[in-house]
């Protein structure tokens, strides 16, 4: 199977209704013809949003917002992690790996009965 480079992926078109609220607009004829004001804009105000044929594009970011993007990003991913790391650590208890075992020695009509009653607690739920 042939993958395609992330830059070559084709990207729907995203419906972001309040992207415009609150951030400066500009259209793609104005930041190819006047950058440099542009670059004015984004820099003191962190973001602008580029717009064609009337419909949102893409967002040009200061520096100082996109690192606090990526600063964001990092404390998700961090977040995400630890959550991981403990859900494993409950995972890696005894009675854990005794219950894991006993489902893998359980035979299918166990699992079955067990199944049924799992789906009738949680419709108790």
């Amino acid at each position: 199977m042939k993958k395609t480079p992330p830059s070559k992926v084709p990207m729907a078109t995203a419906s972001y209704p309040d992207v415009e609220s609150g951030t400066a607009s500009v259209t793609a004829t104005q930041a190819q013809n006047e950058f440099g004001r542009v670059l004015d804009e984004v820099t003191r105000d962190g973001a602008v949003v580029i717009t064609k044929h009337g419909q949102p594009k893409a967002v040009l970011l200061s520096i100082a917002r996109f690192g606090q993007l990526r600063e964001w990003e990092a404390t998700a991913l961090e977040t995400l992690s630890n959550k991981f790391d403990e859900m494993l650590d409950r995972m890696q208890t005894p009675e854990s790996r005794a219950a894991v075992d006993r489902t893998f020695e359980a035979s299918p009509q166990e699992l079955g009965r067990a199944a049924v009653a799992g789906a009738a607690r949680s419709r108790k739920e």
